[in-house]
């Protein structure tokens, strides 16, 4: 399918019916793998395979258990898990039972927890284990539709084996069920249609209670055949996914996977990723900025580490790795071929030796390229990533559009873009420079909330996404901020904060968090985060320093003036208006825990500024600089 219409006109109702099609195609390639604890506890865990037989038989036997537990058509059944195997498995059960899937990070808290389950009718709950059961249980007497909950983890609590079974348990009861009705999921998803309801992934909005939006079957349907299409993911790849299923980014590749049919492996313990990645050998791998940016930062460290020659030859290479992206990316663009001049070749040849193929075992040394999503990432990292041979290709969607609207491809990316629409996605740019896009990937709209959906979606389809943008003539989108978020000096200037803080992420190797602060004001200021592991690293080096903890580390002079020193830099590349006149480190880095970051890690700016707002005052006040 090469052309938008085909692809449109041929999508299957739902992507339980692609899930069908891909079991009965090739019912014993291997489909996904998944870490099991070794038997004495001790030492690395063991990987094993499902063939997609033998997922589709675990996959029909909860779907059949929940239709013996009652669930009908598109009502909701929620899962409050981490990434596991068992979070896919219960998924597709959710589908192929004809249900709709509510997510819900782990990490959520129990009053929002409560409020998901009440607001989403949820029937069922798939807990991962009694934490999350417990924060169910304080709202039980709020959640009358809440008729059971499926434990993943642990035994079911004594006395309650009425309204809590195990995930065993759930099967038990569905092979029963199939025994007696044995075409029972087939005929569920038989009767799917592409406007039915598969999902309500609840938004992490920044104020006030999120959001649940509503996604139909046709948006999964719709990405499981729109990305493979564009040679993303192919069968032969291995992905490993350790993003966090609640969020879109992560549900989506559910779907991409079941269509591509490449190996699916599922760890969602982010402190096992360096871990895992020698191990699993990935050739494809999706994540967020953040990742990308404590891989470049914990390089720069141990280059560091090594004493200033080594260190010099790591920002040599990075230097190298820069130019090389750009060059060939800039010919590719005026030429159609990613050349380079000679010269650079050889550079670029002995930076390899040197840095870029330590890099790429790091990457499990099969890493083909990665896909970032759900936040900006600096340029100047996507480059250096692009020379070191692991192009880190930037994509571009939301929840309300399915995730994936536009992503770079390999063989014609350009960094600082989020790359062309995926087949089928129609864009424009609004007047006042929003992006709006249309396909069928669009949300039908957010749950109970009519007057909400009216704000953001046109009768004719149209959603305004609430980013401001640009698009090139062959197609190529840059995001420029948030419409929310940009800001407007009181001398009139507009700056884009997320620009200025990427560019900073960039050139300091110890910053986690910043956010530049200055609407309404007569210059611009940040507040700063400094990453523990890569400061208190710093700090070991300097006498004054070696061995406190990271509270004095971070407020000292010497820190203080580090710090300052790229603030430095940074000013001398930006105009005038946007240059950052103050700053203050914070004392602790910026966290879900707190809310100031959402579980996909975005900056909650209206919660960091209302925390820090007498930090922001000082700098606004004339206050001695610290």
């Amino acid at each position: 399918m090469s052309d938008p219409e085909s692809l449109i006109k041929n999508l299957p109702p739902s992507v339980a019916t692609v899930f069908l099609e891909r079991v009965e195609a090739t019912p014993d390639a291997e489909a996904y793998r998944y870490p099991v604890p070794s038997a004495s506890g001790e030492g690395p865990d063991e990987w094993r395979s499902y063939s997609w037989r033998e997922a589709a038989d675990r996959v029909f036997a909860l779907a059949a258990g929940l239709m013996e537990l009652g669930v009908r058509p598109e009502e909701r059944v929620a899962i409050a898990s981490g990434t596991r195997i068992e979070w896919i498995l219960a998924d597709l059960a959710i589908l192929c039972a004809g249900a709709a899937t509510t997510t819900v990070y782990p990490s959520t808290n129990s009053e929002e927890t409560g409020f998901i389950l009440g607001d989403s009718d949820s029937r069922v709950l798939f807990a991962e284990d009694t934490a999350q059961l417990d924060k169910v249980r304080e709202h039980r007497a709020e959640l009358p539709d809440l008729a059971h909950v499926v434990l993943l983890d642990g035994d079911v609590p004594d006395g309650e084996d009425d309204w809590v079974l195990s995930f065993a348990e759930l099967e038990r009861r569905g092979a029963a069920h199939l025994a007696e009705h044995p075409e029972a999921v087939r005929e569920a998803v038989a009767g799917l249609r592409s406007a039915d309801l598969a999902t309500l992934i609840y938004t992490s909005g920044t104020t006030g209670r999120p959001k649940g939006v509503r996604l139909r079957q046709e948006a999964w349907s719709y990405m499981a055949k729109a990305v493979p299409a564009s040679g993303l993911l192919e069968s032969d790849d291995v992905q490993y996914l350790w993003l966090p299923l609640a969020h879109v980014f992560g549900k989506m590749l559910i779907s991409v996977h079941i269509e591509s049919a490449h190996v699916l492996a599922v760890d969602g313990r982010v402190d096992k990723i360096i871990e895992n990645l020698p191990v699993v050998r990935p050739t494809k791998m999706c994540a967020v900025p953040r990742i990308f940016e404590k891989v470049y930062n914990g390089v720069a460290q141990r280059a560091r580490d090594g004493g200033p020659a080594k260190y010099k030859i790591f920002q040599w290479a990075a230097e190298v790795a820069r130019e090389y992206a750009r060059t060939s990316q800039d010919n590719q663009r005026r030429t159609g071929e990613a050349t380079v001049p000679a010269g650079l070749r050889v550079k670029h040849a002995v930076a390899d030796r040197l840095v870029y193929g330590k890099l790429r075992e790091a990457f499990g040394g099969r890493m083909l390229g990665c896909v970032s999503g759900s936040a900006a990432l600096a340029p100047d990292l996507g480059l250096f990533f692009a020379g070191a041979g692991i192009p880190v290709l930037e994509g571009y969607g939301l929840t309300e559009s399915a995730a994936a609207s536009f992503c770079n491809r390999r063989d014609t990316f350009r960094t600082g873009t989020v790359g062309q629409p995926f087949l089928g996605t129609e864009v424009r740019i609004a007047e006042d420079g929003e992006v709006l896009l249309r396909g069928p990937g669009i949300m039908e709209g957010y749950h109970g909330l009519p007057d909400k959906t009216a704000e953001v979606l046109e009768e004719d389809g149209w959603f305004h996404t609430g980013d401001i943008g640009e698009l090139s003539d062959d197609g190529f989108l840059k995001i420029t901020d948030r419409k929310k978020d940009l800001i407007k000096t009181s001398g009139g200037k507009y700056i884009a904060p997320a620009e200025v803080e990427g560019r900073f992420k960039a050139l300091c190797p110890y910053v986690s968090n910043i956010l530049v602060h200055g609407a309404d004001r007569n210059y611009c200021t940040a507040l700063i985060a400094l990453d523990e592991a890569a400061i208190l690293g710093w700090a070991a080096d300097q006498e004054e320093l070696k061995g406190k903890p990271y509270t004095e580390v971070v407020g000292s002079d010497e820190v203080r003036r580090l710090v300052d020193g790229y603030v430095e830099d940074l000013n001398a590349g930006l105009q005038r208006w946007q240059t950052i006149k103050k700053f203050r480190i914070l004392p602790r880095d910026l966290d879900i825990e707190h809310g100031e970051l959402t579980p996909s890690l975005k900056l909650k700016r209206p919660v960091v500024e209302r925390e820090f707002a007498d930090l922001i005052e000082e700098m606004y006040t004339g206050a001695r600089e610290r």
